[in-house]
């Protein structure tokens, strides 16, 4: 009996592969030139790059709208947090809120699973006077990343038969099929 698998044997490079690889460089240099941290930028390049524009707008639409309700939810939940203890240093205060968070997470966006990175973050790794600056920042980071890779993805299409807003027009009308 032939084992199978965890691992799939590599195929050839691909356009998507080259497309991303391209967008998330540039991307990342465009960012450490004006002074920024290039990671969540380059993560929506990731997520929002598919294999042709449904895809990309699903994917990077996903992304975009868990990390923006990921950091809505983590912003309030830390104000929570911060009314009972505003100097911070009370961590399993915040793993109870941070139970919390997940069920309204999942409740609030099944389908948007990665608002659940930024939740974690903001409530474990983010200090007591920077919460709000992050999320912002993390939201707009996942925006531009996701933004651009939803553009390189629309010229370099192979089929540009219809315009970027009739795509996402078209993709929206369908979604609610």
């Amino acid at each position: 009996m032939k084992e199978k698998s965890f691992l799939k044997k590599p195929g050839p490079v691909g356009m998507r592969t080259v497309k991303t690889a391209a967008t998330a460089a540039l991307l990342a240099a465009v960012y450490y030139l004006i002074g920024r941290n290039p990671a969540f930028a380059c993560i929506g390049v990731i997520f929002g790059m598919g294999i042709d524009m449904k895809d990309s707008i699903q994917n990077g639409g996903n992304r975009l709208f868990g990390t923006l309700i990921g950091g809505v939810l983590a912003v309030m939940l830390f104000r929570v947090y911060l009314f009972a203890f505003p100097e911070g240093g009370h961590s399993m205060y915040l793993a109870v809120l941070l139970f919390i968070g997940i069920i309204a997470l999942i409740q609030l966006c099944r389908t948007f699973w990665p608002g659940g990175v930024i939740l974690c973050i903001v409530l474990f790794s983010t200090p007591v006077h920077s919460y709000l600056s992050y999320a912002v920042n993390r939201i707009f980071d996942t925006a531009v990343g996701v933004i651009v890779a939803l553009l390189v993805n629309w010229v370099l299409q192979k089929d540009r038969q219809k315009g970027f807003v009739e795509e996402i027009r078209h993709f929206l009308e369908h979604m609610n099929d």
